[in-house]
């Protein structure tokens, strides 16, 4: 029987996620770039993804742009499709971002490394909706680099 931790971070559904989606918001984004969110983000771009910022300092009049992207203050804010939502924060706050990703439509979401809320991760899926917690693109791509 497989671990829950390993459903987590299902092997296809990983590889989906990094080879055909395309693009991806990114939650907790801010224009600091000593941040870890600034430096996935900027390597997502590099691997030729689209970045979406996604932070309540974008509600701002004058917010700048993060990475040459625009930024949002919302999920619900982006006037496009988002193919990933990628979630930078704590982990008794990230569910809801899942919530609003499933609302959104988007195809998939990812929670970063240390990032865990099994029942956000249960409604998700049951949703329809294809998840990854607890690891980080740049880890799983260095996994299939070896």
């Amino acid at each position: 029987m497989k671990s829950m931790s390993s459903s987590w971070q299902d092997r296809e559904v990983v590889d989906t996620m990094l080879d055909d989606h395309d693009t991806w918001a990114i939650v907790g984004l801010s224009g600091d770039a000593g941040r870890t969110a600034y430096g996935v983000a900027a390597a997502l771009q590099r691997a030729g993804k689209r970045i979406v910022p996604i932070h309540p300092v974008f509600a701002e009049p004058g917010a700048p742009t993060v990475l040459g992207q625009k930024g949002y203050a919302t999920l619900a804010d982006v006037p496009f499709p988002i193919d990933v939502v990628d979630v930078f924060r704590r982990s008794d706050a990230a569910g809801e971002f899942a919530d609003q990703a499933v609302a959104i439509g988007a195809k998939g979401v990812w929670f970063q490394l240390g990032v865990v809320d099994e029942d956000a991760f249960e409604r998700t899926v049951a949703a329809g909706t294809p998840m990854v917690m607890d690891t980080c693109p740049l880890i799983e791509w260095r996994k299939r680099a070896a």
